[in-house]
């Protein structure tokens, strides 16, 4: 705890050296005689924590993070996820922002020592979850827990009422920083949903009586990591069965994201084309990314585990013995419950809090005509973004009541690349999206800051006065 403190005590020299506190530049006001937020970001999970952090480095303090967890469950680490590790190599840094006391590894080393950083192999869930808690406390980043945003409804004078409730919120800027279900929903597939009780299913994403499915057979649909991630969990809390049913003939074997990180896709991704982002995200979505190995290998050790490939799901029924049989084209098999890890839908029409303005956002089918080769249903209902995550209107009159509205989640992922929805691109994402927030401040008030800069006459040469030193004209 010692080295710590040290670290901490560290942070705070360091915020100080580079000026942290400095007056925001931009001007406090009103409406309707409520406070006026400059920015309220949506979401207190790590792309909310590093945006608000840059946020303040940009002299932009009059923001507001809102998150509906708990303090210290904002984001997936301490409610549904199972994974044991992250699967970012440990090396990678993210919402640290270049700061090299606020890196994962600085915290780690502070409070294990450098003996336990030189032996991990990849960052526990866990600890993880210790270490956003712990950045969030030392730079004291204002958010605001339980509290869950209804609607955003765009106003006249170009702001935002953010209504959370019984109450609402009027800002300049709102950023979307939902996470991996932020830019739509969960995917059931019909097969499932519309064929059993919801009694015998879950998703991923939901919180699963494991302690009920103890001695069960259980069938895991999908071949993503959750697929293996969620299998092994419930191995671990004693499910006599976890069989992973996946479409493919064989799994993925290439991890196209450890290119990226090494080419410079990932922080150059939004100078390409559109034809050439479309492309790659066609490409990446067809080809996937596998499981980690060791997150794999924890899953096959145990003797109920069994992995089906080519075992596309055909139907699915209730026996009326208490169990469900799933069949594909290999047989049909029997099971007591079944956990879905079919990823998720993108699309704004399924985001309740965007339910005012979805219909003027534009999807890339709007703005890209695909080749019939290469199009992709799901990218097509993704939103079209600029470059610095700003909704692109359908129509002019669309275009000014998204003004000061961001994307900063999965739903970015085709327009802007991997940067808003993985920790091995946030340190490029983050300050492309606070510099166009920071512009839009500022190109917004732009004619009061002339004018106040043509009206600036404070005397700052007084040398020759004090000194009585006489001038000839």
């Amino acid at each position: 705890m010692h080295m710590l403190q040290q670290l901490n005590e560290q942070i705070q020299r360091e915020l100080q050296w580079i000026n942290f506190d400095a007056p925001d530049w931009t001007t406090a006001t009103t409406f309707e005689g409520q406070h006026v937020y400059d920015v309220v970001i949506i979401g207190g999970g790590q792309s909310g924590l590093a945006t608000a952090f840059a946020l303040k480095k940009e002299r932009i303090s009059n923001i507001i993070v809102l998150d509906e967890n708990p303090e210290g469950y904002e984001g997936p680490w301490e409610t549904y996820a199972r994974m044991v590790t992250l699967r970012t190599p440990k090396h990678i840094t993210s919402v640290d922002l270049g700061h090299a006391s606020l890196t994962y590894q600085a915290w780690h080393t502070a409070k294990f020592g450098q003996a336990s950083w030189d032996a991990l192999d990849k960052i526990p869930r866990s600890l993880w979850m210790q270490y956003l808690r712990w950045y969030r406390e030392v730079l004291q980043l204002p958010i605001q827990n339980d509290t869950k945003v209804d609607v955003i409804e765009p106003l006249l004078n170009g702001m935002h009422r953010v209504c959370t409730g019984q109450t609402s919120i009027i800002a300049r800027k709102v950023v979307l920083a939902t996470g991996i279900q932020g830019g739509g929903e969960w995917h059931v597939p019909p097969t499932i949903k519309e064929s059993i009780p919801k009694n015998y299913y879950a998703h991923t994403s939901e919180i699963i009586d494991m302690a009920a499915l103890k001695n069960k057979r259980v069938a895991i649909i999908g071949g993503g990591a959750s697929a293996f991630d969620n299998a092994y969990y419930t191995l671990q809390q004693g499910v006599q069965q976890a069989h992973v049913f996946v479409r493919r003939q064989e799994m993925p074997r290439v991890n196209p994201i450890r290119q990226m990180e090494q080419s410079g896709l990932i922080e150059r991704f939004h100078a390409l084309r559109d034809d050439e982002k479309y492309a790659a995200i066609a490409h990446f979505f067809r080809y996937n990314q596998p499981p980690t190995n060791d997150t794999f290998r924890r899953a096959a050790s145990y003797e109920g585990f069994a992995l089906h490939t080519n075992s596309p799901i055909l139907h699915v029924q209730e026996t009326g013995k208490k169990e469900v049989a799933i069949t594909t084209p290999h047989g049909t098999y029997h099971y007591d419950f079944i956990i879905v890890s079919t990823g998720l839908l993108t699309n704004p029409a399924l985001r309740p809090e965007l339910r005012l303005v979805e219909q003027h956002i534009a999807r890339w089918s709007d703005c890209y005509k695909a080749p019939e080769t290469m199009k992709h249903p799901l990218i097509e209902l993704h939103p079209y973004l600029q470059k610095g995550f700003e909704f692109t209107g359908r129509t002019p009159q669309g275009q000014d009541m998204l003004h000061g509205l961001f994307l900063f989640n999965y739903g970015a992922l085709p327009s802007c690349g991997l940067v808003a929805s993985a920790l091995s691109g946030m340190r490029f994402g983050v300050p492309r999206l606070v510099a166009a927030i920071a512009d839009q401040l500022f190109l917004d008030n732009r004619q009061q800051i002339v004018r106040d800069f043509l009206a600036y006459d404070v005397e700052e040469f007084v040398a020759d006065e004090e000194l009585h030193v006489t001038t000839n004209v």
